[in-house]
């Protein structure tokens, strides 16, 4: 049997502080109170990582399946959701090192036999789930959770929008101006100041010429992102894909 996977804990402790004695015969002030620091001091990520370490050993022993899972264009609000609708299962979403290390990265370390293998995969912006479902029930709720979201800056754009030369409408042209409203004319110094080169004209904000808010493909920066959120536009999409899965067993390399 071989010994548990342990981190190596390094403490540090303040030395306990005392002030000199004063030389007077004045009263003592409060400010000169002797205060004992000698509790330890532990750094906040350091604690969560050992936390999730333990949490993730803790896990391999309580549920039947492990998944790991990628997710594109991360939202937590979302990944609540999904924590929320598999409430009887356990969702890890940290350094992927830690993780890694909590299974066991070579069959040496692993806590279950083959279950380094899966380490290969937690690597990017991935996340582990333990469950006391079946893969394939957790797949297909994968398959089905997809949300559409804003996208942010840094984004890749899946589409074309350009807004119409005229009077500048809330979807930007998106829809018929039958169905559609202009834009409220308190928002035209905020387009403006975004890079479109709107003006008032009766009221109205309007555009002399279409302009292009971005093309598919292109890489959006913050200004683009703003215009296409002002918009109404979503092209993000909130989605987890399975990358990899096990079947725990039972029988322990520990």
């Amino acid at each position: 049997m071989r010994p548990h996977l342990h981190i190596r804990l390094h403490y540090y402790e303040t030395l306990n502080t005392q002030h000199p004695q004063p030389t007077t015969t004045m009263p003592r002030s409060k400010r000169n109170k002797v205060v004992s620091l000698t509790a330890t001091i532990k750094k906040p990520s350091r604690e969560n990582n050992e936390r999730l370490f333990a949490s993730i050993q803790e896990s391999v022993d309580t549920y039947p399946t492990l998944l790991v899972f990628s997710v594109a264009n991360m939202r937590n609000t979302y990944l609540k959701d999904v924590r929320s609708e598999l409430s009887d299962s356990r969702l890890f979403f940290g350094k992927t090192k830690v993780m890694a290390k909590a299974l066991g990265t070579t069959s040496e370390s692993e806590l279950r036999l083959e279950l380094s293998k899966l380490t290969t995969h937690i690597n990017g912006n991935v996340g582990l789930l333990f469950s006391p479902r079946k893969p394939q029930e957790l797949i297909e709720y994968f398959d089905e959770f997809v949300k559409e979201d804003f996208a942010r800056m840094g984004a890749i754009s899946p589409i074309d929008f350009v807004v119409p030369q005229g009077i500048v409408m809330s979807l930007g042209g998106q829809m018929p101006a039958e169905e559609d409203v202009p834009l409220a004319h308190s928002l035209e110094t905020t387009v403006r100041g975004l890079g479109m080169p709107t003006k008032l004209v009766k009221g109205k904000v309007w555009l002399d010429q279409e302009y292009v808010v971005c093309k598919e493909g292109q890489k959006l920066d913050s200004k683009q992102a703003a215009l296409l959120k002002l918009f109404g536009r979503m092209t993000a999409e909130f989605s987890v894909t399975p990358v990899a899965y096990v079947i725990l067993n039972r029988k322990s390399r520990r």
